[in-house]
């Protein structure tokens, strides 16, 4: 997987792309797909997230040529993302929830009593993240997971600045009360939740590998 890239390199890639440079596409996808894997896992989940982080790129590299290039690329791809995770809900409302507050709230209960800090406080704190209202859990993931300046985050939603401040606020004591043990202090919510690693993704001629996240 190749390292992450600047803000000004995304962006020239994406512009690359959208004059019709397809060399540009794999070497963007490889430094953008991290970021946009970890966001779509915290809106859907790491089952749809593979599929929506493909669909995803479909949808970037269709449409870069609309790109100006006035905005930062990676938050552009963004909110592409939030684009098709918004599709997939509407396409899922009439299915039954796979993840009802029971089962997060059994999962965390689950690794407090054992104590483990490993794999199943991941998925207490992933399963957690995801029962967020949507607002605060788009915030929390943008700034605390993907890594925004509150500044980037606040335009890509399209609210103040002190709105997003509030909502990551709202959304660590949402968080912190369901994960910490009422028995000793709370912990502090990690700022870079560890995900589990996903598998490749391959989509339309490009490489959309899912990138291993340690």
């Amino acid at each position: 997987m190749s390292e992450p890239l600047g803000e000004s390199a995304v962006t020239a890639l994406v512009l690359a792309v959208g004059r019709g440079d397809r060399s540009a596409g794999d070497p963007l996808v490889r430094s953008t797909q991290r970021d946009i894997w970890r966001f779509l896992v915290y809106l859907v989940g790491h089952a749809d997230a593979e599929d929506l982080t493909q669909e995803t790129f479909v949808r970037a590299l269709s449409s870069a040529h609309q790109f100006t290039g006035r905005h930062h690329a990676r938050a552009w791809l963004l909110a592409i993302a939030r684009h098709v995770a918004a599709d997939h809900f509407r396409a899922a409302a009439c299915r039954p929830r796979t993840v009802s507050v029971p089962d997060w709230q059994a999962s965390a209960e689950r690794s407090r009593a054992h104590h483990l800090p490993g794999p199943d406080d991941t998925v207490a704190l992933n399963l957690a993240v995801r029962t967020l209202p949507a607002a605060r859990r788009a915030a929390f993931v943008l700034t605390q997971v993907v890594g925004l300046g509150y500044a980037e985050a606040a335009k890509l939603c399209g609210c103040p600045v002190g709105t997003i401040r509030s909502r990551v606020a709202r959304a660590r004591r949402d968080l912190a009360s369901v994960l910490a043990p009422a028995s000793r202090p709370r912990p502090a919510l990690p700022r870079r939740p560890t995900l589990v690693t996903a598998s490749n993704v391959p989509t339309r001629g490009y490489d959309v590998t899912a990138a291993n996240v340690p």
